[in-house]
This record gives C-alpha cells, structure tokens and sequence, in this order.
C-alpha cells in the first residue's frame, strides 16, 4: 500500500506539473494592462505584419488565428543565420526561433493589443530560453519588430510591464530587428487546428486558445 501511495503521490505532482507549466504567463499576478504606448486604430482597412517567438509555434499560431484582426498566422523560423532552414537543422544549431508570422489589419486590431495577448496567453515571458516542456534557445521569448514604431511601442510596453509587476519575475523576451522569416514545413501549419487531439495540443496548446476566449472575448474569433 505504501508503495501504491507513493506512486500516486508522484503521479498527481507530476499532472499538476504539467497543468501549471502549460499555463502560459502561470507568472501572473494579475491582469495585463493595455498598452500606453500604441499604434493609432487605422481609418481605413490595411495590412501590417508582426512577428514574434515563445515556445513551440504550434500554439502562438493557435492563439492568433483566433484573434479579430488577424488575416493569417503562418508558423515559421527567425533569428538565426541560417538560410532556409528546416525543423530539424533549427533545433539548437541554427541560431534560429520558432516563430509566428501575423499579418493584421491596424484598423481592426493595434500593434500594441496583440502585445497584450502575446504576454497575456500566448506565453510565459518570465521563462529564459523555454516554454512549459520545450527546452532550448529555439523556444525563446523574442518580440522581432519590423520598424521602429514597433520597436518603440514593444519596448514601452515590456518597461510598462515590468514597472507595473504584473508578473511575478521580470520579462525575458527579447526586442530584435526582424531579419528574414523562413516559413515552417506545411506539415507544421495550423497543426493545433488539425490535431485536437494530439496529447501536446489538448495538454499545451489547446488551454492558451480558450484563455484568450475567456480573457479577450471582444478579440476572441472562431
């Protein structure tokens, strides 16, 4: 019975584990703010592009295709030195992450309101060089800014972050010039989409989509 008990012990430890490193920004003590710094609402229809890193692409993917705003969100690399890189050349030995192209339109959405469901959903960005289970430089936290309003705004926002210690540690997430994205292989797009069921989807992903639902309904789509 003792050893039952013990094993039971290290089972439920370990569940709970997984539930809290799953949760993205689990560093959160309370309700990310707005932006102070952002972009003006466009007056008419557009399309700008961001790109950002944190974690497997799979589930920042997942996050923005539901976002009101956001035309697509295509999982790719960036970062790294590299040409054309493939899955398993990115794996540490590229220098590059797993990130996220967004194209959205500045008249539905703000450069600065994706901001604030990328710290509020999308990832932990308290976490050095990994997200939940994904250990290595490839699941780093990097906002990479296309101009130098981007740039400005990211930047404020992490400050305006840190100042307000809405997370338990300060942020780690990186603000680098954008280089070039390489798009990730087809069998990676929309992949949480495809695979409900997939163990790491249903464990990791899954969780991050209804949280923006529950914390952003006005920006939540289907």
């Amino acid at each position: 019975m003792a050893r039952v008990s013990v094993r039971m012990v290290a089972i439920v430890l370990t569940m709970l584990a997984v539930t809290l490193a799953c949760q993205a920004g689990s560093g959160i003590d309370g309700p990310v703010p707005a932006a102070v710094v952002d972009e003006t609402k466009a007056a008419a229809k557009g399309k700008e592009t961001m790109v950002v890193a944190g974690g497997c692409f799979w589930g920042i993917q997942a996050v923005f295709q539901h976002v009101k705003g956001v035309r697509s969100a295509t999982s790719g690399y960036s970062g790294g030195t590299v040409k054309n890189p493939g899955y398993e050349e990115v794996s540490g030995r590229t220098g590059h992450a797993e990130s996220v192209e967004i194209v959205y339109d500045p008249s539905k959405v703000t450069y600065g309101e994706l901001l604030r469901v990328f710290f509020s959903v999308a990832l932990d960005p308290t976490e050095l060089n990994r997200q939940g289970p994904d250990e290595g430089t490839q699941y780093r936290s990097v906002i990479f800014y296309a101009n130098e309003e981007q740039k400005k705004i990211a930047e404020a926002y992490i400050a305006q972050l840190n100042q307000s210690k809405v997370f338990s540690r300060p942020i780690v997430t990186q603000v680098v010039a954008m280089d070039k994205f390489y798009p990730a292989e087809q069998y990676h797009q929309n992949y949480a989409t495809l695979h409900p069921d997939n163990g790491y989807i249903a464990t990791y992903d899954a969780p991050k989509v209804e949280n923006l639902k529950k914390e952003f309904p006005e920006l939540y789509a289907k």
